[in-house]
């Protein structure tokens, strides 16, 4: 897996998200106060931008229909059904968001299994 540097911490302001294409996948990255976040950016209801979502405790909440999705698991927790989105593992470096990325190699795995 990688890091990516994608911007300095101070660029996404607290309990907003930001988007950022990265090689064709798009990602939601969400400063959450002591930690940040980072989901993929299509809500699994009808694709709504998540990067847009309102903000409350670790949740996202989407901006077109309001479905609620955990910014730690991907789990949608409303409404109750059994759908993630994809997560990645977020870190600050001196004032620097990182972004974990899957190798492509990795990716591929995970797509077959």
């Amino acid at each position: 897996m990688k890091w990516l540097r994608i911007t300095h911490a101070k660029n996404i302001p607290l309990r907003e998200g930001r988007g950022v294409n990265l090689g064709g996948t798009e990602i939601a990255i969400f400063n959450l106060g002591g930690r940040f976040a980072a989901v993929e950016n299509s809500c699994p209801h009808r694709g709504g931008p998540l990067y847009d979502s309102i903000v409350a405790g670790n949740t996202a909440i989407c901006p077109l229909h309001g479905w609620n999705i955990c910014l730690d698991t991907g789990a949608v927790l409303k409404p109750e059904i059994c759908v993630r989105v994809q997560t990645y593992p977020v870190r600050v470096e001196d004032g620097i968001v990182m972004l974990q990325l899957p190798d492509e190699e990795e990716a591929q795995r995970k797509d077959a299994a």
